[in-house]
């Protein structure tokens, strides 16, 4: 039994019109029995998104590193809303704190480095999760069918969300703990949400997970996982539907 995780991104066709860099990233980190997961989408309006969005990734993961409690699955308790909360607050301030010693050295606003900031930590039993900004974290247990975790955060207008830089990003944190069973979990960003989501009700799209969770069942290596996600990531039909850069985090636990 263990976890089995790929971490994807790739340019979105008005980026690569443009020339410009993919502004996503997210990767993740498994220890024993515990996976920590992030993603995060650089600012499009922020000059060095790129940089603060890879940043923040390896920021969260290095903390997760460093906490001396993990990674033995046998010393982790599920924790409470209330603590995630504060273990996620205090993760959020390193990221911020990182992202201003950046822009110090780069001589530019923090602001710069905007981007949005979603975490999870899972084991087989359970998932504890943070969301700041849009994008999606969506879960499979054995209770239940595909969840969304949170309701993506877009603001009062088009095109808005919060970021990790804003001055309410804590405020605006999202936090969850299910005690579950953990399947399968899918991090994102919101270049594929309206591929991903029902955005009449906000409720996942079955079909485009269950191909992603039987992918991860097949043996594959290393080669084949990067040509297999980064062919349907580049794919005619989903840039079809989205321009913007797209990330994906895919996770699954077999018991096996």
């Amino acid at each position: 039994m263990n976890w089995k995780a790929v971490a994807r991104s790739a340019s979105g066709t008005s980026h690569q019109k443009q020339e410009i860099d993919c502004q996503d990233y997210g990767d993740y980190r498994i220890f024993d029995d515990v996976i920590v997961g992030t993603v995060a989408d650089g600012a499009g309006s922020a000059k060095h998104s790129d940089v603060g969005a890879k940043l923040a990734v390896e920021t969260v993961l290095k903390c997760f590193s460093e906490i001396n409690e993990f990674p033995q699955k046998q010393d982790f308790q599920p924790l409470s809303k209330e603590e995630a909360q504060k273990v996620f607050a205090e993760i959020v301030n390193k990221v911020i704190t990182k992202l201003e010693k950046q822009a110090d050295e780069g001589d530019y606003s923090v602001n710069d480095l905007a981007c949005t900031l979603l975490v999870f930590v899972a084991t087989p039993d359970c998932i504890a999760a943070m969301q700041i900004g849009d994008g999606f974290i969506v879960m499979r247990s054995q209770e239940s069918e595909y969840q969304l975790l949170f309701q993506p955060d877009k603001g009062e207008f088009a095109n808005e969300t919060t970021f990790i830089t804003s001055t309410n990003a804590l405020k605006e944190m999202q936090v969850k703990v299910i005690t579950e069973k953990q399947e399968f979990v899918c991090a994102s960003t919101d270049g594929l949400e309206k591929v991903a989501i029902r955005l009449s009700d906000w409720e996942p799209f079955s079909p485009f997970f269950k191909p992603l969770e039987e992918y991860l069942h097949e043996p594959v290596n290393g080669e084949d996982e990067d040509k297999y996600l980064i062919e349907f990531l580049n794919s005619e039909r989903l840039n079809s539907r989205t321009d913007d850069d797209k990330t994906l985090l895919l996770c699954l636990f077999d018991r096996e």
